[in-house]
């Protein structure tokens, strides 16, 4: 299919600096009036419409003023209607110039060799057929006018097809937004925001409009690539850092991505009138590029266009060098013209291109039954070589529904559901400091409840903003009996927040009751991973809510409790607090500059009291076990790369097959093994594991990865199967993803759904994101599994070999009869003065109704047995056509071919007593009296033997269909009536093609034109047993291959 989100980018990426420039150079120009304004808006100069906005140059208040919002209510319900009936908030597609399309599919692909036959066609009917033409030349010239059509027809609609694919996939991206109207948080579609509205973003979303912000968190960053081509995160601002409303960090654009943080912004641009509108509306086409599978092919149109053109001028040059003095007579130019195009025809497959979008449909239409969206329908092909799977933990290997299972104070731990019927009881059981639990759990904590759909929903139900981990505290926080939690939001208020992030693993939040005493309580609570901050605790609550101190033994006892937690895939959080120093209690932290307040808190991250931990649990997903069996059993290697700590990994890894072995080595054992030099002297295309190495498990953390030297690297994905990293950073997963694409040839696929998964996914060469998975990762990725099903996954890498073993089969099908034998007839015409034993009308409709019907039977042929038990294909070495592909055309199935076909136009000469010599070498002698025939007699013989020679192709190519079904199994367990391997377009096909060739020969109108005739009844049973000796040959090869796998043979095999 056509792509149209590649180069696209860099497209737009150019446009925009275009365009950032023009608004640079007349940033001195005085704001306009609001009337001169809006004429400059609707104008065609998107610089002229962008110098004119001003919004980020205003102050907060005044921006709340100009919208006519308050800053808690936003729009009210009456302005959301009246402005909703201004326009919706979608980008227009850019024009498309029809001309240029057009143009490609009437002379793209093998049209253009078509085109150069038709044209020589009707010059050979007029003027050079002289005055009395041949009738059969304009037939001719007709069909081939009727291919090109049918063929650009056919172009379109793969188009089309490749056009709704596209638009499927800007509509899934392009999905909500969080607004607040009347004073209350909801999500409406992104179609839905009108200018005006409050809208609040937070980590992963994609940015839905125009957004000036109003309100931001210290450490919100945006990702502008998809503007700025740049893959620094760009920090925003409340206030403008430029005049240029393109570089100033207080707008949000739309479709760039909020990847840190959290802000809140008033919509003042919507749909065409954003910048991104402007920017598509600037373009006049959309930029394609064709994919692998395209490519590969495209080189092996090259290379057959190159050969049928060579051939054609040969032949031309041959007639009027040699044939045309010194057998004057024996081909006039018209008929050499005519003669000659079957060297075009018979090079072209032209069932080829259908077959290629035929089956890229039918594996389309698959993968969308099983709820997979393909951005690139190539993308599936390249599943087909996936060597290495880079899988992400939470949300794709567990189900990303987290709860809270256990709490743990220092001296006592208890299950969640033992605090919550201790609590209802209300016996005084429950420890004091599950209160003070419940205040760090509630008010250091990301996630927000959206408002409930109806007064019955309850709180399992409620829709949660907000991260999976922070959505299993705020449930935990919410579900205990007794203990207040809007009360208690309510009676603070949040002064400050540092957001969790994967590079620092932690959460913070200042917050300050709402008291009318002059001495508020001011606390710092602090959420986040034990293993980071254990070392910045000195104390901890006991279970009467006292703090003691915390020593080695009490530390010892935490870490413990934490590996033991991890141990059983439960995901450790620690809980911790501590009261303001001197010096940030007396921040102002309405005025100070938040990155000021940042940095201060950062050094308040010490002297922590713990509270308690909570221990959170994600279940695997039930079909991840099975999916991973056949993963691996494909020869894919499956690694776990995840933020988690390595023991919480490690235990999933083993629960779901990525880990197997008993023995699973860590850095230090790596380093210390005998083989860790073994690829010191060897090619990075040579480092990986080899069918003889046992299996070796391995775990990584991030800290580890900061110390890897290539050396390491060689180690790690030449020796090891079975690999958890864990505690890995975005930037860690990015260095996986590229060091393992640099060894071993490999394929790297990435799966994932959060924003830290994104960088991988872009790198990767095929980034799989969950259906639930934030923008950012369905942006960077190639492929979207809509059900969350990672069992698409194994479904996705069949679809890939599967493709690519059909296109196989079809070539291997379609060359010997469609190419070889059809162009030996030609070469026998000008080189070895034969008349032509198969006519340029034959030839034509053999390419393009016998090829295309048994090709698209080959199309649905559904995989061998032993597809998924393969190695992976190498993309760099294992092409779609190699040598011995060739061999088996040529040398095999060719040489039984062609001669089959060709002794049946002998022993029809034969049985008119025309015997060898009397056929062969004639030239200029093949006229009126030659062997005592007169001329016409001597038309009729060549007509009926061009028509045996085209039957015998048609029969011997179901022996060729049945063999090429299957590459080493016998038809007799991969029978195409029934059994696993049923195809009925097969038999569908050979009836098919016979049918045809009835018409052929018996049609009356095809008589009078192209001079078929009928055949005599013995040469339509003989072909049969030369496809029978083809199927059996065949059939004895891979008997061959089978049995002696180190023989001759089965290294030639294809």
């Amino acid at each position: 299919m056509i792509d149209r989100t590649g180069n696209g980018d860099h497209d737009l990426q150019i446009r925009y600096r275009t365009l950032s420039i023009h608004v640079e150079n007349t940033k001195d120009e005085k704001v306009l009036k609001s009337t001169r304004k809006k004429k400059q808006e609707s104008s065609q100069d998107p610089a002229q419409a962008i110098r004119s906005i001003d919004v980020h140059l205003l102050n907060v208040d005044e921006v709340y003023r100009r919208y006519s919002i308050a800053p808690q209510v936003g729009l009210e319900a009456a302005s959301v209607e009246r402005k909703a009936k201004l326009g919706k908030n979608l980008i227009s597609s850019p024009p498309t110039q029809y001309w240029k399309k057009i143009l490609n599919y009437v002379f793209g692909g093998f049209n253009f060799l078509m085109w150069i036959a038709f044209i020589l066609t009707v010059l050979s009917y007029e003027p050079i057929g002289g005055s009395h033409p041949a009738a059969y030349n304009l037939g001719v010239a007709v069909l081939l006018i009727l291919v090109i059509a049918i063929s650009a027809g056919f172009y379109a609609w793969v188009d089309w097809h490749a056009s709704r694919i596209m638009k499927s996939i800007k509509s899934l991206i392009a999905e909500e937004a969080t607004v607040v109207r009347d004073g209350k948080q909801q999500t409406i579609p992104a179609s839905d925001v009108v200018v005006g509205d409050l809208i609040r973003l937070s980590i992963g979303d994609r940015v839905p409009a125009d957004i000036r912000l109003v309100n931001i968190s210290s450490d919100i960053r945006f990702d502008r690539s998809l503007l700025t081509g740049e893959s620094d995160m760009i920090p925003g601002s409340v206030d403008h850092t430029s005049d240029n409303a393109l570089e100033t960090r207080n707008l949000a654009l739309t479709s760039t991505f909020v990847v840190q943080g959290n802000c809140t912004g008033i919509c003042f641009a919507i749909g065409d009138k954003t910048v991104m509108g402007r920017l598509v509306a600037m373009s006049a086409e959309t930029k394609l590029k064709l994919t692998t599978v395209q490519r590969e092919l495209w080189h092996f149109t090259k290379i057959i266009s190159s050969a049928a053109l060579f051939s054609f001028v040969l032949s031309l040059i041959i007639w009027a060098a040699w044939l045309r003095k010194s057998y004057p007579g024996y081909l006039t130019a018209s008929s050499a013209i005519i003669n000659a195009i079957g060297c075009l025809t018979s090079f072209v497959p032209q069932g080829l291109p259908v077959c290629v979008a035929l089956s890229l449909t039918i594996i389309a239409k698959r993968m969308a039954k099983r709820h997979v969206l393909v951005k690139n329908l190539a993308t599936i092909e390249t599943l087909g070589c996936m060597s290495i799977l880079c899988s992400d933990k939470t949300g794709t290997l567990t189900m990303g529904k987290m709860s809270v299972q256990n709490i743990a104070f220092l001296d006592q731990e208890y299950a969640a559901e033992d605090i919550q019927k201790r609590l209802e009881i209300g016996d005084g059981s429950t420890p004091p400091t599950v209160k003070d639990l419940h205040m760090v759990a509630r008010l250091c904590n990301g996630a927000r409840f959206e408002e409930p759909s109806s007064e019955a929903e309850s709180l399992e139900e409620r829709a949660v903003k907000g991260d999976a981990t922070d959505t299993a505290v705020l449930r935990f926080s919410e579900s205990l009996p007794t203990l207040d939690s809007a009360a208690l939001v309510d009676s603070h208020e949040k002064l400050f927040e540092i957001p969790f992030n994967s590079r620092n693993k932690w959460m913070l939040t200042v917050v300050r009751e709402r008291k009318a005493s002059e001495d508020p309580c001011t606390w710092i609570f602090v959420k986040g991973a034990p293993d980071i901050l254990f070392p910045a605790c000195t104390h901890f609550l006991d279970t009467e809510g006292h703090a003691r101190y915390l020593d080695s033994n009490s530390r010892n006892n935490l870490q413990a409790l934490q590996m033991r937690w991890s141990s059983q895939g439960q995901r450790v959080l620690a809980l911790c607090r501590r009261s303001p120093s001197v010096a940030s209690s007396k921040l102002d932290f309405t005025n100070t500059n938040p990155n000021t307040i940042e940095e201060v808190m950062y050094a308040e991250l010490q002297d922590l009291t713990l509270v308690g931990l909570v221990g959170i649990r994600d279940p695997p997903r039930p079909d991840v076990k099975d999916a991973i069996t056949i993963i691996r059993r494909a020869g894919v290697r499956v690694f776990m790369v995840t933020g988690d700590f390595k023991l919480t990994g490690v235990a999933i890894a083993q629960q779901i097959g990525i880990i197997t072995q008993e023995k699973i080595d860590t850095l230090q054992d790596m380093r210390s093994s005998k083989y860790y030099d073994h690829f010191a002297d060897l090619p990075h295309h040579a480092i990986k594991p080899t069918d003889d190495d046992p299996l070796r498990a391995l775990v990584i953390t991030g800290d580890d990865i900061v110390t890897l030297t290539d050396d390491d690297w060689d180690a790690i994905f030449g020796l090891y199967t079975e690999i958890v990293f864990a505690r890995t950073t975005p930037e860690q997963k990015l260095r996986i993803v590229e060091e393992a694409k640099l060894r071993g040839d490999n394929t790297v696929a990435v799966t994932g759904d959060g924003v830290n998964d994104a960088p991988a996914l872009k790198a990767s060469d095929i980034g799989v994101v969950m259906g639930s998975g934030s923008d950012v990762a369905k942006d960077a990725a190639s492929m979207v599994l809509l059900n969350n099903d990672i069992s698409s996954i194994v479904d996705g890498i069949e679809m890939g070999r599967l493709v690519f073993d059909n296109l196989k089969k079809v070539i291997m099908y379609l060359l010997p009869a469609g190419n070889y034998s059809e162009f030996m007839p030609v070469f026998a015409n000008f080189f070895l003065g034969m008349q032509l034993a198969m006519s340029s009308y034959l030839q034509v409709c053999f390419c393009i109704t016998n090829d295309v019907v048994m090709s698209i039977a080959l199309m649905y042929e559904k995989p061998e047995a032993d597809l998924m038990l393969r190695k992976p294909r190498n993309a760099r070495t294992d092409r779609l056509t190699d040598w011995r592909f060739f061999f088996q055309i040529y040398l095999f199935i060719g040489l039984m071919m062609w001669p089959s076909a060709m002794a049946m136009w002998f022993l029809y000469m034969e049985k008119q007593n025309l015997g060898f010599y009397d056929v062969i070498l004639v030239f200029n002698k093949w006229t009126d009296g030659w062997k005592g025939y007169t001329m016409d007699e001597l038309t009729h013989f060549v007509s009926v033997g061009q028509c045996c020679y085209y039957v015998a192709l048609v029969f011997a190519q179901y022996g060729d269909l049945l063999a090429v079904r299957n590459r080493r199994v016998s038809i007799l367990q991969s029978n195409p009536l029934w059994g696993p391997r049923r195809n009925l377009m097969i038999p569908v096909g050979m009836v098919l093609t016979a049918v045809i060739a009835v018409v052929n020969l018996y049609g009356k109108g095809l008589q009078d034109v192209f001079a078929t005739a009928p055949i005599p009844g013995m040469f339509w049973g003989i072909p049969f047993a030369f496809g029978a000796g083809i199927l059996m040959m065949d059939e004895i090869r891979k008997l061959i291959v089978r049995s002696y796998p180190k023989s001759f043979i089965a290294w030639l095999a294809w």
